[in-house]
């Protein structure tokens, strides 16, 4: 059913992604609805140093909240962070260097920052597209291991510290290639056949929101996380 998915993809890709796409939804969008103070709230977003990670950092800190940017180049983040101290005036700025393609590093952050820190919100958008198959140094494949391994524990760290605040949020920021790719359980590495880096890329997105965003939507976790 592969063509199926490419004809939906490219469906909805011309409705939705391209430039008359994005002038119609903006028509929509009304900036006062994110004019919104979050002073008190704590943010931790991956991948904080560039593109939508460093964006969305900003904008919280403009409106007040306290940010914890977790990067994997020291040099880079260190740019970004006095950044967004510069154009927001906001102090409340952390640094933390992470390599989230490391899962071991990823949990030992993850336990370090629970004893020193309180979160609100969890924004998972580190991401990498490696277009050769190249492998960690624990043997695992640096896109799976990167997008969908470390987002995973990562979080499944993190949500017992969410859990202690009034209305948590997980966002993970997801593509609209996973609808070309459905998800190979047999193969989350990659290892068969042609190595394809925006597929595996695309399948890695799959795999967030099916391995782990929508299991933790299920009512139980979903009533825990709303409790405060």
């Amino acid at each position: 059913m592969s063509w199926y998915r490419n004809a939906v993809w490219f469906v909805k890709g011309l409705r939705e992604y391209t430039r008359g796409g994005y002038e119609s939804a903006s028509r929509r969008f009304r900036p006062g609805d994110v004019e919104v103070s979050v002073a008190g709230r704590s943010f931790l977003v991956t991948g904080a140093n560039s593109g939508i990670g460093k964006a969305a950092a900003k904008e919280i800190a403009r409106r007040g909240g306290t940010v914890h940017l977790v990067c994997r180049n020291k040099e880079r983040a260190e740019v970004a962070k006095g950044e967004i101290v510069s154009e927001t005036g906001n102090q409340n700025i952390f640094l933390h260097i992470v390599d989230i393609s490391n899962p071991k590093e990823v949990w030992k952050f993850a336990e370090k920052f629970k004893t020193e820190h309180k979160l609100n919100v969890l924004i998972n958008n580190a991401g990498c597209m490696v277009n050769s198959r190249e492998l960690t140094e624990d043997g695992l494949e640096k896109n799976f291991a990167t997008n969908t391994l470390g987002t995973y524990i990562l979080t499944t760290a993190l949500l017992p510290l969410l859990e202690k605040e009034a209305d948590p949020r997980v966002i993970t920021v997801s593509s609209g290639g996973m609808l070309v790719q459905k998800l190979n359980i047999s193969d989350l590495q990659s290892g068969n056949g042609t190595f394809d880096g925006t597929m595996v890329y695309a399948q890695n997105k799959t795999g967030n929101q099916l391995l782990h965003t929508y299991p933790w939507q299920a009512p139980t976790v979903h009533q825990r996380m709303r409790r405060s």
